[in-house]
């Protein structure tokens, strides 16, 4: 029960970060306007969204692929979650350096800090899983 919640996690995360990379390559003025808190970041930069969505789409692709094959999950997974909480971080510092109001953190939440709980939590599920056989 315990892996195929894992799994589960794996495989929504895997898509919902491989939906929001092809989302912010296809039509990256679309999601800048859509997404809230992106615009207060700063102005609309058409290669900078697409760069990023292509680092989405490939974290997508990690979490999908470790999902289906167990015995390379950690190793897959680690990278993408380094850049989410590392991506979670930055936006903490924003604020603790008076570059983001706190509320941003609010606003934020959804899109950056649960994707790096996810994938923390995940890394940490798949330790314990391939310690444990």
């Amino acid at each position: 029960m315990y892996k195929k919640v894992v799994t589960g996690i794996a495989i929504l995360l895997g898509l919902v970060t491989l939906a929001n990379g092809v989302f912010m390559t296809v039509a990256p003025e679309s999601w800048y306007w859509l997404v809230p808190g992106v615009p207060d970041r700063g102005p609309f930069n058409q290669h900078f969204v697409r760069d990023i969505g292509i680092n989405y789409m490939l974290i997508g692709a990690a979490f999908n692929y470790g999902a289906m094959y167990e015995k390379h999950r950690l190793l897959l997974w680690l990278m993408p979650t380094a850049w989410l909480a590392g991506h979670a971080i930055f936006h903490v510092w924003e604020v603790l350096v008076g570059i983001c109001e706190p509320e941003s953190l609010i606003v934020d939440f959804g899109g950056v800090t649960v994707p790096a709980l996810l994938a923390m939590g995940l890394i940490y599920a798949s330790y314990q899983l391939q310690t444990n056989e």
